[in-house]
Protein backbone atom coordinates (compact mmCIF):
# COMPACT_ATOMS: atom_id res chain seq x y z
CA UNK A 1 0.00 0.00 0.00
CA UNK A 2 2.81 2.39 0.86
CA UNK A 3 4.44 1.80 -2.55
CA UNK A 4 1.13 2.42 -4.30
CA UNK A 5 0.66 5.58 -2.26
CA UNK A 6 4.07 6.89 -3.27
CA UNK A 7 3.37 6.20 -6.94
CA UNK A 8 0.03 7.95 -6.68
CA UNK A 9 1.66 10.91 -4.94
CA UNK A 10 4.34 11.04 -7.60
CA UNK A 11 1.74 11.01 -10.37
CA UNK A 12 -0.20 13.74 -8.58
CA UNK A 13 2.92 15.91 -8.35
CA UNK A 14 3.66 15.43 -12.05
CA UNK A 15 0.09 16.32 -12.89
CA UNK A 16 0.24 19.39 -10.68
CA UNK A 17 3.59 20.73 -11.86
CA UNK A 18 3.36 19.44 -15.41
CA UNK A 19 1.40 22.42 -16.69
CA UNK A 20 4.53 24.52 -16.64
CA UNK A 21 6.78 21.79 -18.06
CA UNK A 22 4.47 20.38 -20.72
CA UNK A 23 5.46 23.02 -23.24
CA UNK A 24 9.12 22.33 -22.52
CA UNK A 25 8.67 18.58 -22.97
CA UNK A 26 6.69 19.16 -26.18
CA UNK A 27 9.38 21.49 -27.51
CA UNK A 28 12.10 18.97 -26.67
CA UNK A 29 10.20 16.23 -28.47
CA UNK A 30 9.72 18.45 -31.51
CA UNK A 31 13.42 19.32 -31.54
CA UNK A 32 14.34 15.65 -31.40
CA UNK A 33 11.93 14.86 -34.21
CA UNK A 34 13.28 17.68 -36.36
CA UNK A 35 16.95 16.82 -35.79
CA UNK A 36 18.66 15.35 -38.83
CA UNK A 37 19.76 11.75 -38.30
CA UNK A 38 23.49 11.14 -38.16
CA UNK A 39 25.00 10.01 -41.45
CA UNK A 40 26.62 6.60 -41.09
CA UNK A 41 29.62 5.81 -43.27
CA UNK A 42 31.33 2.43 -43.65
CA UNK A 43 34.91 2.61 -44.90
CA UNK A 44 36.20 -0.58 -46.51
CA UNK A 45 39.93 -0.92 -47.22
CA UNK A 46 40.51 -4.63 -47.81
CA UNK A 47 43.33 -5.43 -50.25
CA UNK A 48 44.04 -8.70 -52.03
CA UNK A 49 46.42 -7.13 -54.53
CA UNK A 50 48.74 -4.14 -54.17
CA UNK A 51 48.45 -2.46 -50.77
CA UNK A 52 48.98 1.29 -50.51
CA UNK A 53 51.02 2.55 -47.58
CA UNK A 54 48.76 5.62 -47.56
CA UNK A 55 45.77 3.64 -46.22
CA UNK A 56 46.34 4.60 -42.54
CA UNK A 57 46.65 8.29 -43.47
CA UNK A 58 43.55 8.03 -45.65
CA UNK A 59 41.54 6.42 -42.84
CA UNK A 60 42.63 9.15 -40.45
CA UNK A 61 41.60 11.84 -42.94
CA UNK A 62 38.16 10.29 -43.47
CA UNK A 63 37.64 9.96 -39.71
CA UNK A 64 38.61 13.62 -39.27
CA UNK A 65 36.14 14.64 -41.99
CA UNK A 66 33.44 12.53 -40.39
CA UNK A 67 34.05 14.08 -36.98
CA UNK A 68 33.85 17.57 -38.46
CA UNK A 69 30.55 16.71 -40.12
CA UNK A 70 29.23 14.90 -37.01
CA UNK A 71 28.96 11.65 -38.95
CA UNK A 72 29.45 8.16 -37.59
CA UNK A 73 32.41 6.53 -39.36
CA UNK A 74 33.18 2.83 -39.07
CA UNK A 75 36.11 1.19 -40.85
CA UNK A 76 36.77 -2.45 -41.64
CA UNK A 77 38.74 -4.87 -43.78
CA UNK A 78 36.35 -7.69 -42.91
CA UNK A 79 34.20 -8.62 -45.91
CA UNK A 80 31.65 -10.13 -43.51
CA UNK A 81 30.49 -6.54 -42.93
CA UNK A 82 28.81 -6.83 -46.34
CA UNK A 83 25.62 -8.49 -45.19
CA UNK A 84 22.22 -7.05 -46.00
CA UNK A 85 21.43 -6.54 -42.32
CA UNK A 86 24.67 -4.72 -41.54
CA UNK A 87 24.71 -2.59 -44.69
CA UNK A 88 21.14 -1.46 -43.94
CA UNK A 89 22.53 0.53 -41.00
CA UNK A 90 24.69 2.73 -43.29
CA UNK A 91 24.00 5.59 -45.67
CA UNK A 92 27.11 5.15 -47.80
CA UNK A 93 30.12 2.91 -48.24
CA UNK A 94 33.59 4.05 -49.27
CA UNK A 95 35.96 1.64 -50.98
CA UNK A 96 39.20 3.24 -49.81
CA UNK A 97 42.11 1.97 -51.91
CA UNK A 98 40.77 -1.57 -52.11
CA UNK A 99 42.41 -3.98 -54.55
CA UNK A 100 41.58 -7.43 -55.87
CA UNK A 101 38.55 -9.67 -55.44
CA UNK A 102 37.45 -8.50 -52.01
CA UNK A 103 33.83 -9.78 -51.80
CA UNK A 104 32.28 -13.19 -52.39
CA UNK A 105 29.06 -13.72 -54.34
CA UNK A 106 26.74 -13.31 -51.35
CA UNK A 107 28.51 -10.14 -50.20
CA UNK A 108 28.33 -8.75 -53.72
CA UNK A 109 24.58 -9.40 -53.81
CA UNK A 110 24.16 -7.62 -50.46
CA UNK A 111 26.08 -4.60 -51.74
CA UNK A 112 24.04 -4.48 -54.93
CA UNK A 113 20.90 -4.41 -52.78
CA UNK A 114 22.40 -1.62 -50.70
CA UNK A 115 22.92 0.58 -53.76
CA UNK A 116 19.49 -0.28 -55.19
CA UNK A 117 17.94 0.92 -51.93
CA UNK A 118 19.14 4.43 -52.78
CA UNK A 119 22.41 4.51 -50.83
CA UNK A 120 25.81 5.80 -51.88
CA UNK A 121 29.24 4.56 -52.98
CA UNK A 122 32.55 6.43 -52.98
CA UNK A 123 35.58 4.86 -54.64
CA UNK A 124 39.04 6.24 -53.92
CA UNK A 125 42.10 5.63 -56.11
CA UNK A 126 42.60 1.86 -56.45
CA UNK A 127 38.91 1.17 -55.89
CA UNK A 128 39.02 0.94 -59.69
CA UNK A 129 41.66 -1.80 -59.35
CA UNK A 130 39.07 -3.99 -57.63
CA UNK A 131 36.61 -6.75 -58.60
CA UNK A 132 37.45 -7.11 -62.31
CA UNK A 133 35.15 -10.13 -62.60
CA UNK A 134 32.08 -8.31 -61.25
CA UNK A 135 30.64 -6.26 -64.16
CA UNK A 136 28.04 -4.56 -61.95
CA UNK A 137 30.84 -3.14 -59.80
CA UNK A 138 32.78 -2.00 -62.83
CA UNK A 139 29.73 -0.05 -64.01
CA UNK A 140 29.26 1.38 -60.52
CA UNK A 141 32.83 2.73 -60.47
CA UNK A 142 32.59 3.76 -64.11
CA UNK A 143 35.90 2.39 -65.40
CA UNK A 144 38.57 -0.10 -64.41
CA UNK A 145 42.23 0.74 -63.89
CA UNK A 146 44.62 -0.09 -66.74
CA UNK A 147 48.09 1.30 -65.92
CA UNK A 148 49.88 4.34 -64.55
CA UNK A 149 53.10 6.27 -65.13
CA UNK A 150 55.43 7.09 -62.22
CA UNK A 151 54.22 9.54 -59.59
CA UNK A 152 54.49 13.01 -61.09
CA UNK A 153 53.31 16.59 -60.77
CA UNK A 154 50.62 17.50 -63.27
CA UNK A 155 47.75 19.94 -63.79
CA UNK A 156 44.10 19.02 -63.34
CA UNK A 157 41.30 21.02 -64.94
CA UNK A 158 38.10 21.48 -62.96
CA UNK A 159 35.17 20.65 -65.24
CA UNK A 160 32.35 21.16 -62.71
CA UNK A 161 33.43 23.94 -60.34
CA UNK A 162 30.02 24.01 -58.64
CA UNK A 163 30.15 20.38 -57.59
CA UNK A 164 30.88 19.91 -53.84
CA UNK A 165 33.98 17.85 -54.69
CA UNK A 166 35.42 20.86 -56.53
CA UNK A 167 34.47 23.54 -54.01
CA UNK A 168 37.44 25.76 -53.24
CA UNK A 169 39.67 24.24 -55.91
CA UNK A 170 41.42 26.47 -58.44
CA UNK A 171 40.30 26.15 -62.04
CA UNK A 172 43.68 24.57 -62.74
CA UNK A 173 44.85 22.42 -59.84
CA UNK A 174 48.54 21.46 -59.89
CA UNK A 175 49.47 18.54 -57.64
CA UNK A 176 51.63 15.44 -57.32
CA UNK A 177 49.95 12.05 -57.57
CA UNK A 178 49.87 8.74 -59.38
CA UNK A 179 47.66 9.34 -62.40
CA UNK A 180 45.73 6.34 -63.64
CA UNK A 181 44.91 5.43 -67.21
CA UNK A 182 41.66 3.46 -67.50
CA UNK A 183 40.38 0.60 -69.64
CA UNK A 184 37.55 2.81 -70.90
CA UNK A 185 36.84 6.52 -70.97
CA UNK A 186 33.89 7.68 -68.86
CA UNK A 187 33.80 10.93 -70.81
CA UNK A 188 32.00 8.90 -73.48
CA UNK A 189 29.68 7.09 -71.04
CA UNK A 190 26.10 8.37 -70.92
CA UNK A 191 25.04 9.62 -67.51
CA UNK A 192 28.54 10.01 -66.05
CA UNK A 193 29.60 13.56 -65.21
CA UNK A 194 33.30 14.46 -65.11
CA UNK A 195 34.35 16.76 -62.27
CA UNK A 196 38.14 16.72 -62.77
CA UNK A 197 40.23 15.91 -65.85
CA UNK A 198 43.99 15.51 -66.19
CA UNK A 199 45.86 17.80 -68.59
CA UNK A 200 48.18 15.26 -70.16
CA UNK A 201 50.26 17.94 -71.84
CA UNK A 202 51.18 19.35 -68.43
CA UNK A 203 53.54 16.40 -67.87
CA UNK A 204 53.78 14.85 -71.35
CA UNK A 205 53.46 11.13 -70.56
CA UNK A 206 54.41 8.39 -73.04
CA UNK A 207 51.73 7.38 -75.52
CA UNK A 208 50.59 4.29 -73.58
CA UNK A 209 49.45 6.48 -70.68
CA UNK A 210 47.50 8.96 -72.76
CA UNK A 211 43.72 8.92 -73.06
CA UNK A 212 43.16 12.26 -74.81
CA UNK A 213 40.23 13.40 -72.71
CA UNK A 214 41.45 12.06 -69.36
CA UNK A 215 38.90 12.13 -66.50
CA UNK A 216 40.19 11.52 -62.96
CA UNK A 217 37.05 12.20 -60.88
CA UNK A 218 33.40 11.69 -61.81
CA UNK A 219 29.93 10.89 -60.51
CA UNK A 220 26.64 9.38 -61.64
CA UNK A 221 23.36 7.91 -60.51
CA UNK A 222 23.61 4.15 -60.80
CA UNK A 223 21.06 1.36 -60.27
CA UNK A 224 19.03 3.43 -57.82
CA UNK A 225 21.97 4.83 -55.86
CA UNK A 226 24.72 7.44 -56.06
CA UNK A 227 28.33 6.79 -57.05
CA UNK A 228 31.41 9.02 -57.00
CA UNK A 229 34.92 7.98 -57.94
CA UNK A 230 38.22 9.85 -57.61
CA UNK A 231 41.43 8.41 -59.00
CA UNK A 232 43.47 10.74 -56.81
CA UNK A 233 44.95 9.93 -53.41
CA UNK A 234 47.88 7.57 -53.98
CA UNK A 235 50.34 9.43 -51.75
CA UNK A 236 50.36 9.83 -47.99
CA UNK A 237 50.91 13.56 -48.50
CA UNK A 238 47.55 13.83 -50.27
CA UNK A 239 45.68 13.20 -47.03
CA UNK A 240 47.47 16.01 -45.22
CA UNK A 241 46.70 18.47 -48.03
CA UNK A 242 43.79 20.80 -47.33
CA UNK A 243 42.72 20.99 -50.97
CA UNK A 244 42.63 17.22 -51.37
CA UNK A 245 40.78 16.81 -48.07
CA UNK A 246 38.25 19.33 -49.31
CA UNK A 247 37.84 17.33 -52.52
CA UNK A 248 37.32 14.17 -50.49
CA UNK A 249 34.85 15.83 -48.13
CA UNK A 250 32.80 17.20 -51.02
CA UNK A 251 32.72 13.78 -52.65
CA UNK A 252 31.53 12.20 -49.39
CA UNK A 253 28.83 14.82 -48.90
CA UNK A 254 27.53 14.41 -52.45
CA UNK A 255 27.54 10.64 -52.11
CA UNK A 256 25.60 10.88 -48.85
CA UNK A 257 23.11 13.27 -50.48
CA UNK A 258 23.66 16.06 -47.96
CA UNK A 259 24.49 19.74 -48.65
Amino acid sequence: MRAIGLVALSMLMVGWSGCGNAAVRTADAATAADASPTIRLLVFSRTLGFRHDAIPAALEAVRDIGARLSWTVDSTEDAAAFSSANLATYDLVAFLMTTGDVLDDGQQAAFEGFIRSGRGYLGVHSASDTEYDWPWYGALVGAYFLRHPPITTAAIDVREPRHPAAAGLPARWVREDEYYTFQSNVAATAGIHVVLALDEDSFNPPAEYRMGDHPVAWYHQYDGGRAFYTALGHTQASYADASFRGHLEGALRWTAGVP
